[in-house]
């Protein structure tokens, strides 16, 4: 009873106690969004140019992209949305902003 408690419920390699990766990332996840206030419109828009690039450079089939900057009483908000082909790229994508 003892060893049923220990136990992953991921499927485990005997060999190491690795876990296959397909357990984490199971591709139901592909989009990563990001929403933030800036002071101009052209930070905002910076902003957004540098996360497209950084899109860009995990992709290997185009990421659907859907943006808007709009005024709001404090600055302007850029609200964004990156959808990958797969969990992978979009896990990256994350790690890559922080």
């Amino acid at each position: 009873m003892a060893d049923s408690i220990n136990k992953c419920k991921a499927n485990e390699t005997p060999a190491c106690c690795c876990v296959d990766v397909g357990t984490i990332i199971d591709n139901e996840d592909c989009s990563a969004e990001y929403e933030r206030v800036f002071a101009t419109e052209s930070e905002a828009q910076a902003k957004l140019t540098s996360l497209t690039q950084a899109a860009k450079e995990v992709e290997t089939e185009p990421c659907e992209i859907n943006s808007s900057i709009e005024q709001v009483n404090n600055g302007y908000k850029l609200s964004a949305k990156f959808t990958f082909c797969c969990g992978a790229e979009c896990m990256i994508f994350q790690l890559k902003l922080r």
